[in-house]
């Protein structure tokens, strides 16, 4: 609501809708708060208003001022408006807060109850997993991975005790047996001699158990790729091939390769000859007279594969999982000469790289090794 008047210099009003000049309003053109008196039908109504006075030329005085109430009383509505709207926001925002603190809760007390039973020591236990993909999923998604792996080093862990006895302990009682009737029933130095090359025999291969699990562990407990570099995989092959086919031509067995299709892959060259020649070690050792083993190299899906055939009695479904293990022997093949490490530290090389071995069961052995694409490889 405005008002105006312009009043003579003796206080009369000329026009506006002003009686008269408020009484304490300064002529000096700035706004200041005063009273006025609004004439009304039923009374004269004294008012609060804005104003501003100013004496023109000729002596008349100029008044100009607002009604400043609806300002106050709008300002009021609004807050009162934001006041009704905050309040409740502010209420579901910590109803939903109390909400989620106590899933939170709920969610650590359940993993709690679980750590508590895997330090009590069962290794089967899991960590709870939503369907969701929140972060706290994720971690216990990782969490229940390492635990997997855990378990399983665990087992093997506990596996290894009793495998080392009981290999170690075949050739120990070899020795022990040796002497023990070379000192009873030796009467001649070649007797003798005869009994001690036996005791040495039989702890050359205490021994080469030993260097064997203590190279299982160099491999496993590195976790460096200093020694990784480009590999020709075809002369690499050449090598092993060399180096196999008088063996296979002993025992008549036809070494075949197919390799000109062999990749340039990233890794340790020592340990990769390693992992070939224990493959193609095994293929020769256990393919019978007559038979054939095959190295072969071809492209596959995102990958170059190293093939390894042979036409030897073969690895059972059951045994695939199992010839991995440490000291593991077929009962078929517990005769023939070995350590039971072999494939093993195969396994070992390729976890270490980071490729795919794959054996396959059925009759004739077949073991691939994956090598991703050079553009996919990261070391």
């Amino acid at each position: 609501m405005h008002f105006v008047g312009l009043f003579r210099a003796d206080g009369s009003r000329v026009a506006g809708n002003l009686e008269r000049p408020p009484a304490m309003l300064r002529l000096d053109a700035t706004v200041q708060t005063v009273e006025i008196i609004r004439p009304r039908p039923a009374g004269p109504e004294q008012l609060t208003v804005q104003a501003i006075g100013q004496q023109l030329p000729d002596g008349e005085i100029l008044v100009i001022g607002r009604y400043v109430d609806e300002a106050i009383q709008l300002s009021m509505v609004v807050s009162q408006a934001l006041a009704l709207g905050l309040i409740p926001a502010l209420l579901l925002c910590l109803a939903l807060g109390a909400l989620l603190s106590l899933r939170a809760e709920r969610r650590i007390a359940g993993v709690n109850e679980r750590i508590q039973r895997i330090v009590a020591g069962s290794l089967h236990e899991r960590l709870p997993v939503d369907r969701g993909r929140d972060p706290f999923t994720q971690l216990a998604a990782m969490v229940n991975s390492m635990l997997d792996e855990i378990e399983t080093l665990i087992h093997t862990i506990a596996g290894v005790g009793n495998d080392i006895a009981h290999d170690l302990r075949t050739p120990l009682t070899r020795a022990r047996l040796a002497l023990e009737r070379g000192r009873n029933n030796a009467r001649t130095l070649p007797e003798l001699r005869s009994v001690v090359d036996k005791a040495i025999l039989s702890m050359d291969q205490s021994l080469a158990i030993a260097a064997a699990l203590l190279r299982l562990a160099e491999i496993e407990n590195s976790r460096r790729s200093t020694g990784f570099g480009k590999v020709a995989l075809e002369e690499l092959l050449h090598e092993v091939r060399d180096l196999y086919a008088p063996i296979a031509e002993d025992k008549g067995i036809t070494l075949r390769t197919d390799i000109v299709h062999a990749p340039i892959v990233e890794g340790d060259r020592d340990l990769l000859m390693e992992a070939i020649a224990n493959l193609v070690d095994n293929a020769v050792k256990f393919t019978p007279r007559g038979g054939q083993v095959q190295i072969t190299a071809v492209s596959g899906d995102g990958e170059s594969i190293l093939r390894i055939t042979d036409t030897g009695a073969g690895i059972s479904e059951h045994e695939r999982n199992a010839v991995l293990r440490r000291f593991y022997r077929s009962d078929a093949f517990r005769k023939t000469p070995g350590l039971g490490l072999g494939l093993t530290l195969v396994a070992t090389i390729a976890k270490l790289h980071g490729f795919r071995l794959t054996i396959f069961s059925g009759a004739g052995c077949v073991i691939e090794i994956g090598f991703p694409d050079a553009s996919e490889t990261k070391v």
